[in-house]
């Protein structure tokens, strides 16, 4: 099941993981590990990524709701 779309937002930024591993001072491992949905980050840390990201938390959450 998928809780974030990092990944995806990443990839319509043309920006690596490396990248925002360095904004938010993570390993690449800890971002890989989210990218994946294997680990979710925490509250604080999604805030980050959408700052360093220029979007919305909101567009980095999968919703919930059927479409």
């Amino acid at each position: 099941m998928k809780f974030n779309r990092i990944k995806a937002v990443l990839k319509e930024k043309q920006r690596p993981n490396k990248w925002l591993a360095k904004k938010l001072n993570k390993s690449q491992v800890t971002i890989s590990r989210w990218c994946s949905n294997v680990q979710q980050p925490s509250l604080e840390d999604l805030y980050k990524a959408a700052e360093a990201l220029k979007v919305d938390v909101s567009e980095l959450l999968e919703s919930n709701t059927e479409k």
